[in-house]
């Protein structure tokens, strides 16, 4: 199985890599269709469906759709421009995507809402339509954004195997088993056989300099996050804390009072700093989804930072193996709170940053696979359910306790020799049953948990 390290690291807005990025993607890719196809349009419309349509206001799915008409992309998005072309669109009802002719388009009336159940492939589903002179839809494409930021129409959902993925890679374990018997084989790491699979595809050069813009970028955001102030946008009147929480541990440093357990401290607020900027729509990365964002980069901060001997050299190893991880959770599995609950978002993020962790301390393949398996199982059951629809409560603070996690995760694995009861196997199955057992209400749809037992206005 084949699955980039820039498809699992994406750069990206927040506050959803499911509902603002993906919907994004998805009508990007109609406007291609629409280019494609011989019929003179003039006008576009759609509707959200399943959790886009449920907490797609809390999550700007809306907005995102509106701008992924207009020609915007995650990748190049522009805060000021997309605010300008949001006005003029409200006002006018006109959008007007690049090499196509402007479309009516009322937000109020050609964006739909609908609450009724879910479209058959996935719990992110969306339609998009582009009609004629007579108001008459044709040309029509159902998209479902599955998480991280990836998105399949239905055709491509119907398709989906791993026997094209295996293809034209030299190492291409689909399972975690299939991995290690791999290493063991070939006596490489997990980060060098993923590597040697990314140069199946692009350059040496292309690999170094992209996993270095991933950890730029996230980098960044955890520093954007440790300054800015102010409460989140939304309406929960959230207050930021990454920054007073930041300059209080500053003030304490070099004190002889300071508990060892400040350390988690630490952790909480990297992961902290980057969830506050991906809730107020910020530059982040997927990793491997926006609500799940802080979690690898938190744990990767934490070892430049705090871990003697820490070697910035490390970063690529770091990131190829919990991509590796990642990818397997995705493939086997799910990372789509929509689809099996928080367990697959931050409890996926807490394996890959295990296993990434674990990695760079020396780990040997099979500690790194024991590490990733302590994080994951102790996620097992998670739901998701944001207060009003926001990527904000309980997101925040989890991805802070999932960075804490990650690293005790691997810590335990270091103290072992790989030996241990639960394959990471059996783990990913395991959040795969759970996913299908869940209650749609715990899944991204704001209707149960916490999202109905705290007020929210």
């Amino acid at each position: 199985m084949f699955l980039s390290v820039f498809e699992m690291f994406k750069v990206g807005i927040g506050p959803s890599s499911s509902h603002t990025m993906g919907p994004m993607v998805a009508a990007a890719r109609f406007l291609d269709l629409m280019r494609a196809s011989p019929f003179t349009f003039c006008g576009v419309k759609g509707s959200l469906h399943g959790s886009l349509a449920f907490t797609g206001i809390g999550h700007a799915t809306d907005r995102a759709t509106i701008l992924g008409l207009a020609g915007f992309l995650p990748e190049t998005y522009d805060h000021a421009n997309a605010e300008k072309t949001i006005e003029s669109i409200r006002d006018r009802h006109v959008i007007s995507p690049p090499n196509l002719p402007a479309l009516k388009f009322n937000p109020k009336d050609d964006l739909r809402f609908d609450f009724g159940p879910n479209l058959p492939g996935h719990a992110n589903g969306m339609i998009l339509m582009a009609t004629d002179a007579q108001g008459d839809v044709v040309l029509q494409e159902t998209y479902y954004s599955i998480g991280g930021g990836f998105v399949l129409d239905e055709h491509e959902l119907s398709l989906q195997d791993d026997s094209e993925n295996r293809a034209g890679v030299p190492y291409p374990f689909a399972t975690a088993e299939e991995m290690l018997r791999m290493a063991e084989t070939s006596g490489k790491s997990i980060a060098q056989m993923k590597r040697s699979n990314e140069l199946s595809h692009s350059s040496q050069d292309q690999v170094t300099s992209g996993i270095a813009r991933i950890w730029e970028v996230m980098s960044d955001c955890i520093e954007r996050g440790l300054v800015q102030e102010g409460n989140l946008p939304g309406g929960l009147n959230v207050k930021r804390r990454a920054k007073g929480i930041y300059e209080a541990l500053i003030a304490e440093r070099g004190k002889n009072l300071v508990a060892p357990h400040t350390i988690n401290d630490w952790m909480c607020v990297y992961a902290m700093a980057v969830n506050e900027e991906n809730a107020a729509g910020g530059r982040v990365v997927t990793a491997p989804t926006n609500g799940a964002a802080g979690v690898v980069p938190a744990v990767l901060r934490y070892y430049l930072d705090h871990v003697p001997g820490a070697s910035f050299k490390r970063i690529e190893q770091f990131l190829l193996t919990a991509s590796a991880i990642g990818g397997l959770v995705k493939f086997n599995a799910s990372i789509s709170g929509a689809e099996a609950g928080c367990q697959a978002e931050v409890g996926g993020a807490s394996a890959m940053a295990a296993a990434g962790l674990c990695s760079v301390l020396g780990g040997s393949p099979k500690q790194i696979e024991n590490a990733a398996e302590i994080a994951l199982e102790h996620h097992l059951g998670m739901t998701c359910d944001p207060v009003k629809g926001l990527v904000q409560v309980p997101c925040i603070e989890r991805n802070g306790l999932g960075a804490i996690k990650a690293v005790s995760a691997a810590s335990l694995a270091l103290r072992g020799d790989g030996t241990h009861l639960v394959p990471l196997d059996a783990c990913i199955e395991t959040l795969r049953q759970t996913g299908i057992d869940m209650s749609e209400r715990y899944k991204e749809t704001s209707l149960g948990g916490l999202a109905v037992n705290v007020p929210n206005c």
